[in-house]
């Protein structure tokens, strides 16, 4: 089912938003302070300082704003270069998580996305709402909760999502949630579609082994590392990949 995209552009900037959820969104939605005065903010540890719960008359929403990270964050902090309204990286997330909604994958779902220029610059915001009871991944590694059980569902995750053509551009135990329901895929900033290859598809799950090394996934030993967790992971994937 087809979102009803609305934009509303001013002196400020402009706000993507799905009309289906409200019919108007205004830029207080964007500000911390204004759900803060409301009694409506809930903060959130994680990401680069950006990340909010808010209870908006949607239900609970996460409210992020986005940041740099890495070396650059220290010359541009969250600002980043104009290039036009439609590159800009909320509303390509934006609409990213739109055609993930579409294609019915456990993704985020979007409400609001926000630009606002600062001359050659932008800063950004995005609202998706709050995927309940969840943990993410590193969580769960951390509190020994990563069996080949809950491997082989992360590996059915991301394969579903590399079937049909969408790459996540930072693939890490900290973006995958599990629920009670199932798992889900979040922060989808700088993804994209593209055709289908192993080229990408095996590089996005590199960088999956690469953040579950780090998070001391392979304290036991890297050989039950890959018993355990890893060739599950990569059987199920390969089983969900085939058509």
């Amino acid at each position: 089912m087809m979102m009803q995209e609305r934009t509303h552009t001013d002196a400020e900037g402009a706000i993507l938003f799905d009309a289906d959820a409200s019919p108007q969104v205004g830029h207080d939605w964007f500000a911390p302070d204004y759900w803060r005065g409301r009694g409506a903010l809930r903060t959130q540890p994680g990401g680069r300082g950006g990340v909010a719960i808010v209870a908006t008359p949607v239900g609970e929403c996460v409210l992020r704003h986005y940041r740099r990270g890495g070396l650059v964050a220290a010359l541009m902090g969250d600002r980043y270069l104009w290039t036009g309204g439609d590159r800009t990286r909320p509303f390509a997330e934006f609409r990213l998580l739109a055609e993930i909604a579409r294609l019915e994958l456990p993704g985020p779902a979007v409400v609001a996305a926000r630009y606002c220029r600062h001359g050659m610059f932008y800063s950004a915001d995005l609202i998706t709402r709050r995927i309940a009871d969840a943990r993410t991944l590193a969580e769960c590694l951390a509190a020994g909760r990563l069996d080949g059980e809950l491997a082989e569902e992360v590996g059915a995750l991301v394969a579903r999502f590399h079937r049909a053509g969408i790459w996540h551009a930072d693939l890490n135990a900290h973006n995958v949630l599990v629920t009670p329901d199932g798992l889900h895929l979040i922060d989808f900033d700088r993804g994209r579609m593209r055709i289908p290859s192993a080229s990408w598809q095996e590089a996005n799950l590199r960088r999956l082994r690469r953040s579950l090394l780090k998070l001391g996934a392979a304290a036991g030993g890297e050989a039950a590392f890959e018993k355990a967790t890893w060739q599950p992971l990569l059987y199920r994937y390969g089983r969900t990949l085939k058509p």
